[in-house]
């Protein structure tokens, strides 16, 4: 595997997201908040990958936190772009369910070559429409590499939708690998949904 699969593959079950249009104003978010928020989520990154739990275990953490702090309706609407106007609203929020899942077990499998690093924040960047968290990710045996977390408070609360590891958004790949699995489906939704239950 190369090393920008290995970096992005880290935290790819956080990303799920985005491709997303240009979100709107708003005024809640600053940047102490947009901050304190991927603190914690990197703090609960560093702490499963370093817990010495089983892989098993490390998936059904890694997928309570994506729920916890990802925007995870966003992420869903995102990832499946155009597609999703052909979706049932049923059938979004049960590809979410399913997509949610399947990044845990797909990169979780490749945690455990990360046992022993560090996520560390950096600072923000208030792009106008959402802020941008600016974090550096200390690997065992690789080179320190940028990772930027994408966070909005469109849903109503602080959450992020995308992350953007070395200029590669993880949201845009994941988008591109499901539109291919749906072409593969013949634009079938529940078999994708079903797919996805027992994928990666």
């Amino acid at each position: 595997m190369s090393n920008n699969f290995d970096r992005r593959s880290v935290l790819a079950l956080l990303a799920g997201a985005a491709g997303m249009a240009a979100l709107p104003a708003y005024a809640a978010l600053d940047d102490a908040k947009a901050k304190a928020l991927i603190q914690q989520v990197v703090a609960d990154i560093n702490r499963i990958i370093n817990s010495g739990k089983s892989e098993q275990a490390m998936y059904a953490d890694f997928e309570r936190l994506f729920r916890r702090y990802g925007d995870v309706p966003t992420i869903a609407y995102s990832v499946l772009g155009a597609d999703r106007r052909r979706a049932s609203q049923s059938q979004v929020n049960a590809f979410a369910d399913a997509f949610a899942g399947y990044l845990a077990r797909k990169y979780g499998k490749r945690f455990r070559e990360f046992i022993g690093g560090q996520i560390e924040v950096q600072g923000t960047r208030n792009t106008g429409r959402y802020y941008e968290v600016l974090s550096l990710a200390r690997l065992r045996g690789q080179a320190p590499f940028d990772v930027t977390f994408r966070v909005s408070d469109r849903s109503g609360r602080d959450l992020f939708f995308d992350i953007v590891i070395e200029g590669i958004s993880l949201g845009k790949t994941e988008r591109t690998e499901i539109g291919a699995m749906l072409d593969a489906r013949r634009g079938d939704f529940d078999a994708l949904i079903r797919d996805l239950r027992s994928a990666g």
